[in-house]
Order: C-alpha cells, then structure tokens, then sequence
C-alpha cells in the first residue's frame, strides 16, 4: 500500500498518468482536501464553548442536573428577594398574637384587613403618606432637572472650563455625607440671598437633594454616547441649545431619565437622617421620620400593616420602570425610519 504526497505547487499529471516524481495525477486538490482539518465554529455551527460543552449538553443526565441547578439558584433568588417582603404583606393583615407566636404560619386564625384601615385612619397614616409623596416629588424634580441640564452643558456644550468643573464634580464625589451635615444645616438655618430659614420646609430637602454629583455624573457618561452627528444637524438646522436640549437630546434619553427617576424617588422615599434634622414639625415629617417615632405607641399589627403601605410606591415604581431599562428605546424620539 503506498501513500500519495501532495506537496505544494508540485505539478499534477491528468488523471491515470504520473508526474516526472512518480506522484499519480488526479484531482489538485484532494490531496490538500484529504489533509485538511475540519473547521470548529462558524456561521452554521453552534460554538461549544462554555461551562458545559454541547456534546455533554446531549448526555440527558447532565441536562438534567443542570436544569435542576438553575429551577434551584431560581428559586433561591426569588426567595431571598421577595420573602421578607411577602411576609411582611402577610404580617400587616395578621393579628399581633398569630404574628408572635407563629411568624412562619400562613394566617392561623385568619386575616384581619382592620390593621390596614387603622394604619391608614386612626394614627393618620395618609397624611405622612402625602408628605413622603411631596417630598419624593420635589426631590425629583429638583434632581431631574440639574442632571440633565449639567449633563448637557459638560457633555453637548463643551464650554473651554467644562473638564475644571467636570473634575470638581467627580471629587465631590470622595466627600462622606456626614461630612457635610453640619455645613449643610448651617447653610440651611441662614441660606444666602433668602433672608429666612428654610426649616420645616419642603425646600430644605428638595434644594440639597439637587446637588447630586452621581447624577450628573451618570447623565454626562450617557449623553457622551449619544451620536453627535444628529446634534451637528439640528445646529445646521438653526436649532439653539435649549432647543437642541428639549426636542433632541431629552427625547433620546428617556432610558437614563428612567434610571435617575427611580434613583432620585427611592432615595427621597428612605431618607431618614436629613428629613428629620429640618422637618421637626410631625405634621409636615414623611413616613421615613414619623413611623420610627409612632412604633412604641401602636400595636405591631398596625405598625406592620402602616409599613407595608409605605412599600407601595417604592414597588410600583419597579414594576413601571423595568420596561423602560429593558428596551432600547434610546433613539426613539429622534431617529426615524
């Protein structure tokens, strides 16, 4: 048996006649063809690269372990994340002495919906409620409005100091909070320009909430993405920077809009030290404040039941705005076709 060798560029005779090495003629490249490797990969072959590789995926033992793992971690997650807020919808309509003696138990001696009418009525939760409403609503106005106008002037504008004030604002950034109270409530108690102190009014929160690096920080790295040729067109178009701001860079935004929204409205809505250092009047506190303060003098199925009402917003807000993360919808407003 002998064994043919093709070697490259060697001339080929036709077939069933040899060449002047003796080598049979035939076909170019069949003998580079009989060589050749097949090729992994590519566009009409799956990649097997990963943790398992698909000739294991094939083997039913392993699929099913690896189906089991994942209904597992799934699980898990689900459990970490929503279970201590499950219970605690379950314990505001559990009376107290069910909730202390059996925690774990789903409604042993039924479901008692008063805890939630009594939160609501009799210790005057709605009105706290309305006040965290106010205060969530201005602080994210107020933050809404310097981020993306900040973000604009660094990112769109470009003025000759913009990279002094840029740094300036990333190394607010490496400041503690705590550090800033005491400044803080001093610039609050004798605000400049004003005249009057601003405690135990609404803009004592909202006008310190405004100043958040984070946001403007995180808006700026956003509108650095966006493509400058469609600002480029609009200036050519006669169009002026708030003209551009408003119909151009705000409609491509909203996916960032969203981000800073939920970001300014849960932190407004948890805030606890700085609410109640400049709103000591209970009338005008939000439920942040004012619940801590009513929780030694109500029953703990009522105190349960006024704390699963203050969940409301926060979770509403997670459900209405992953929509807007999940689709990319960042061009919408202003590229057509």
């Amino acid at each position: 048996m002998t064994t043919t060798i093709d070697f490259p560029g060697a001339p080929l005779a036709p077939p069933g006649e040899t060449t002047a090495d003796g080598a049979p003629g035939g076909d170019p490249g069949l003998g580079r063809r009989a060589g050749r490797r097949p090729r992994r990969g590519g566009a009409g072959q799956a990649s097997d690269r990963g943790i398992v590789s698909l000739a294991d995926w094939r083997k039913p033992s392993i699929r099913r372990t690896t189906r089991a793992i994942h209904a597992t971690l799934l699980v898990l997650l689900v459990v970490a994340g929503l279970g201590p807020l499950l219970w605690l919808l379950k314990a505001s309509i559990t009376p107290t002495q069910d909730t202390l003696r059996t925690p774990m138990a789903i409604f042993p001696n039924g479901v008692d919906w008063q805890n939630l009418v009594t939160a609501w009525t009799t210790i005057h939760i709605d009105v706290q409620f309305m006040n965290t409403v106010i205060v969530a609503a201005g602080a994210w106005a107020v933050q809404l409005i310097v981020a993306t106008t900040g973000g604009f002037a660094l990112s769109v504008l470009r003025p000759r100091y913009g990279r002094i004030v840029y740094g300036l604002v990333l190394a607010t950034l490496f400041v503690p909070a705590v550090v800033l109270l005491v400044p803080l409530y001093l610039t609050i108690l004798n605000p400049p320009l004003i005249g009057t102190s601003l405690l135990n009014t609404y803009w004592a929160v909202w006008l310190p909430a405004g100043a958040s690096a984070f946001n403007v920080v995180l808006v700026k790295r956003f509108f650095d993405n966006l493509p400058g040729e469609i600002f480029e067109a609009a200036r050519m178009d006669g169009a002026g920077s708030f003209r551009l701001f408003w119909s151009v860079v705000l409609p491509m935004s909203r996916p960032i809009l969203g981000v800073v929204s939920v970001f300014a409205i849960i932190a407004a809505w948890k805030d606890y030290l700085w609410p109640m250092l400049v709103l000591t009047l209970p009338a005008i506190q939000p439920l942040s404040v004012r619940l801590p303060a009513l929780q030694q003098t109500i029953e703990l199925d009522v105190y349960l039941a006024a704390l699963a009402i203050s969940t409301v917003i926060p979770i509403a807000l997670f459900v209405v705005f992953q929509r807007l993360f999940l689709r990319s919808a960042g061009l919408g407003g202003a590229i057509k076709g």
